[in-house]
């Protein structure tokens, strides 16, 4: 007949010989019913790690280099539900009476990637204490603190976590750094 029709005709057969090609792929590659679990999963919003449902503690084998040692913060999820992590926590230094020491840990590293916790799971920050006796005294006034204060990612409440270290008293230099939270 005319050329548009030839033309529509060989384009259509083009397609459908493509389809017969990938069609089997494509059904090999996808599961036949996604289960249960992957449904609810992809329906449901899960929420933020909340403080009261969180142990929070510092593995104190830490690991020293350069005027600074190393420790990890870890975030244990016992709320008896599924949370996510995600960012940063404050942490701030503590006297024995519950006073604020200094400044709050600088944040360095990123970029930070939500977490899902399940119940029982830990996720990890990295913590850099600097030794406070590398700053001159009267900038940092330095004492003994008696923990920290940790605001986990995102929450407005905080946890102690007892743990004797040098701290700086004054607001002068920041003495603390934490990463981001991660697996």
């Amino acid at each position: 007949m005319n050329i548009t029709t030839r033309t529509g005709r060989r384009l259509a057969a083009a397609i459908v010989g493509c389809c017969a090609i990938l069609l089997p792929g494509a059904a090999l590659a996808a599961p036949a019913t996604p289960s249960a679990p992957a449904r609810a999963a992809a329906h449901a919003i899960v929420p933020g790690c909340e403080t009261p449902g969180l142990v929070i503690w510092l593995d104190t084998r830490g690991n020293g280099g350069a005027g600074s040692v190393f420790y990890t913060l870890k975030f244990t999820n016992l709320s008896g539900h599924t949370c996510t992590l995600n960012g940063f926590p404050f942490i701030n230094a503590v006297s024995l009476n519950g006073s604020l020491l200094g400044r709050r840990a600088g944040i360095t590293g990123g970029p930070a990637h939500q977490l899902i916790l399940n119940q029982g799971q830990t996720a990890t920050a990295a913590l850099q204490i600097v030794n406070v006796l590398g700053f001159s005294a009267s900038r940092c006034k330095p004492v003994t603190a008696a923990g920290f204060r940790v605001f986990p990612p995102n929450q407005t409440r905080a946890k102690v976590v007892p743990f004797p270290f040098g701290a700086c008293s004054a607001s002068g230099p920041v003495y603390m750094f934490v990463r981001p939270v991660t697996k």
